[in-house]
């Protein structure tokens, strides 16, 4: 199984047009092959939002970012974003 993070800091709008954008797109991921789960959480005031999401695998976290980015929502995304989300593919070590 692979965990994946992705810490995004909100621009100057703060979270709920990130929230309002994610609420339209995430309905998709949560469908995509080899979602398992994931999660949306919001840092103390608005500070950052963090996902925590469950693949079946790297390879397909790897299908859907590729697609999220082919189709532009990934850029829509960053565009609300005071700078680059941070994303963290961990793989679970079985102990």
């Amino acid at each position: 199984m692979t965990m994946v993070s992705v810490d995004l800091k909100p621009g100057s709008g703060g979270c709920r047009p990130i929230l309002e954008f994610l609420a339209e797109i995430l309905p998709d991921t949560r469908a995509f092959d080899g979602c398992q789960s994931l999660g949306v959480y919001q840092e103390g005031d608005g500070e950052a939002l963090v996902f925590i999401e469950y693949w079946d695998s790297a390879e397909h976290y790897q299908r859907y970012l590729d697609w999220r980015t082919e189709t532009g929502v990934l850029n829509q995304l960053v565009d609300l974003l005071a700078e680059p989300p941070v994303i963290r593919i961990t793989e679970d070590t079985g102990v």
